[in-house]
C-alpha cells in the first residue's frame, strides 16, 4: 500500500506560479513512477506530468510542457509540480498517483488507469 497526501493548493491570478508537493509513505520502494494529474468540473481526468522514481526521467504532455516541472525527492519519498505562467483553464483538482508497473513511455503514464495509487487532491484555481 502506498498512501500520498498532496498540499500546496490555493488560488492564485493568471500568470503566476505555484508549486504542489506530494508525500509518499508506505510500500514506495514498489513505486515505478509518479504522475499529476488533473480534472475540472465536468472534465475527464487529464495527465499532466509524470517521472520515473528511480532516474527521474519526466513526460509531459504539450499543454503543460515549458510551464510545468516534476521532480521528486528520492530520500523524502516526496513528488512535486512547479507550475508557472498559471492560465485560467489550468483550474481544477490537481491529483499525485503511484504506478507499481515496470512498464515506461509516455503513452504509458498518459493514462489514469495505469497508477495504482492516488492521492486526496489539492484544488489549484487561477482567477484571470
Amino acid at each position: 500500500q502506498v498512501h500520498m497526501v498532496e498540499s500546496g493548493g490555493g488560488l492564485v491570478q493568471a500568470g503566476d506560479s505555484l508549486s504542489l508537493s506530494c508525500a509518499a509513505s508506505g510500500r514506495t520502494f514498489s513505486s515505478k513512477a509518479m504522475g499529476w494529474f488533473r480534472q475540472a468540473p465536468g472534465k475527464e481526468r487529464e495527465f499532466v506530468a509524470a517521472i520515473t522514481w528511480n532516474t527521474g526521467i519526466p513526460y509531459y504532455p504539450a499543454s503543460v510542457k515549458g510551464r510545468f516541472t516534476i521532480s521528486r525527492d528520492y530520500a523524502k519519498n516526496t513528488v512535486y509540480l512547479q507550475m508557472n505562467s498559471l492560465k485560467p483553464e489550468d483550474t481544477a483538482v490537481y491529483y499525485c498517483a503511484a504506478s507499481l508497473s515496470t512498464n515506461s513511455g509516455i503513452n504509458y503514464y498518459y493514462s489514469s488507469r495505469n497508477y495504482d495509487y492516488w492521492g486526496q487532491g489539492t484544488q489549484v484555481t487561477v482567477s484571470s
